[in-house]
């Protein structure tokens, strides 16, 4: 009977063999918050990209919005298919530059976690409403760390919950991993926002500068295909994860554009004061009625201000349950009338 290697072992011999000295090895993770007895297939880092896929506040990604609130069309991205953008980038690059996939994956599939409903606008409005702030990075560590699994948090090892906190662009991430999430979170949503706002009728690929164009290509797939082997040649065998001054610069500039045309225009911020009515008179009510906040999150409250656990609550909504909440509190009713003319 022949001897079949055990496969976690197998995954550690083939990282060792393949992996760049700079990249995070499965074997090296610095571990969890809480000790637990490891599995014997799978590694740390492919633990807690399932832990994420099956995790609640995935699955509620589906309805989140990216940029158009509530879309009426089938296609446009929505928080989970930017989420999987993102993690398609983030592992190309990490492929490209023989780092650790698994991780990768892993934070890119846990970043936008604790993002609001109606999209960036709704993190500007309780960033804005709480007293502590709000930060769609931090709330995602949050969301991995304590309110999933009705508070108990899903455990995720030091590189993961460090990705996931450090992805935006400010942020410093500890692993060549984290970096690759970091870079593909804008690549992703710079095109694919790009894309929505074409199909919208607000922009055609013309009205995107010409010297932008010509740096990084006149489609989506064009522009990611050039910022993956812009990173690819510029960091191969590096301890960093970046593009070339050109094409980094010409993404700036893209990103500049979208904010102009599309994130502040007329129409996104007509939505946004909607949605900041919404979000504001939730978010008052909850305050000053603790009692009507859902059990899962008022037992938060031995241990976190209401604040706080106001923003956890309103920052789990889908862009839908949040309509439908805010209907529910503030909407009258009609009556149902007895017919008394018999």
């Amino acid at each position: 009977m022949k001897e079949i290697p055990r496969l976690k072992e197998r995954t550690y011999a083939i990282e060792n063999s393949f992996l760049s000295p700079y990249a995070c090895r499965s074997a090296q993770t610095k571990g969890r918050q809480r000790e637990e007895k490891p599995c014997e297939m799978r590694t740390d880092f492919q633990r807690d990209r399932d832990r994420i896929v099956y995790c609640k506040a995935f699955r509620r990604l589906k309805n989140k919005t990216q940029v158009f609130f509530s879309p009426e069309g089938d296609h446009y991205i929505t928080r989970l298919t930017h989420t999987l953008d993102v993690a398609q980038i983030a592992r190309s690059i990490a492929r490209s530059l023989c780092l650790n996939e698994d991780l990768t994956e892993a934070i890119a599939l846990g970043h936008d976690l604790g993002h609001t409903p109606f999209g960036h606008s709704g993190e500007k409005i309780l960033n804005k409403l709480s007293p502590e702030g709000f930060k769609h990075n931090e709330q995602s560590l949050r969301v991995v760390d304590v309110l999933e699994k009705d508070g108990k948090g899903l455990n995720l090892t030091f590189e993961v919950r460090d990705g996931i906190l450090n992805h935006p662009k400010n942020g410093t991430p500890a692993t060549l991993e984290g970096m690759c999430v970091s870079i593909a979170d804008r690549v992703a949503y710079i095109n694919h926002d790009l894309d929505d706002a074409v199909r919208a009728g607000l922009l055609t690929e013309k009205d995107v500068p010409e010297r932008i164009r010509r740096v990084l290509g006149n489609s989506s797939s064009a522009r990611i295909s050039k910022a993956i082997s812009s990173v690819y040649e510029t960091s191969y065998g590096c301890d960093f994860v970046k593009m070339d001054a050109e094409t980094e610069e010409a993404s700036e500039e893209l990103r500049s554009f979208m904010f102009e045309k599309v994130y502040y225009s007329g129409t996104a911020k007509g939505e946004e004061q909607k949605a900041e009515r919404m979000l504001t008179a939730m978010y008052e009510y909850f305050v000053h009625n603790a009692d009507k906040l859902p059990q899962t999150y008022t037992r938060l409250l031995e241990n976190y201000s209401l604040e706080q656990v106001a923003c956890d609550y309103l920052s789990s909504m889908t862009d839908r349950y949040a309509v439908y909440m805010f209907n529910q509190i503030f909407v009258p009713r009609g009556w149902t009338f007895i017919d008394e003319s018999n």
